[in-house]
């Protein structure tokens, strides 16, 4: 399955969801520091987080440290302004989605790091600025998964 990046994620809600839904579909996450709030049981719990124990979740105390441990993988970046869009690329079953923080988007030196013809965006109406990260998250590893074939999935 695909492993999920979160670059400097900074809403605990967010984080937590992207969290529930990593623990449901089999994809590793990665948080990359610094977080937006501070890693704790309690402010996890409380944050809706407390399926944490379910999920694979590495933590890297910067984007150097992310990389080093996926290294030889094909990044994608899910970004505004992209061309391509989240449905129309072909994933595969190594990839690894990156996603930015919530209020700024990914920094511009990580954005150069990724070719253009590895970028996806989620189509919107005009005029709207941007999804909700952990929504954008559920879009584009949900896509990935279906071209995948749901591997590891089970119908309730």
């Amino acid at each position: 399955m695909i492993d999920v990046v979160l670059l400097h994620p900074e809403i605990p809600p967010n984080t937590g969801n992207v969290i529930r839904l990593c623990a449901n579909t089999g994809a590793r996450l990665h948080l990359v520091h610094p977080l937006g709030f501070e890693w704790d049981d309690a402010r996890v719990r409380r944050a809706g987080l407390d399926y944490h124990e379910l999920a694979n979740i590495e933590h890297h105390a910067d984007w150097a440290a992310c990389k080093t441990m996926l290294a030889g993988r094909r990044l994608v970046l899910v970004e505004t302004g992209a061309t391509t869009r989240v449905d129309q690329f072909a994933y595969r079953a190594d990839d690894v989605l990156v996603f930015g923080r919530e209020t700024s988007g990914t920094p511009d030196a990580i954005m150069a790091e990724i070719p253009p013809a590895q970028r996806v965006t989620l189509p919107m109406r005009p005029d709207n600025r941007s999804l909700n990260l952990s929504n954008c998250v559920a879009v584009a590893v949900y896509e990935a998964w279906r071209q995948l074939g749901y591997p590891g999935s089970v119908m309730r």
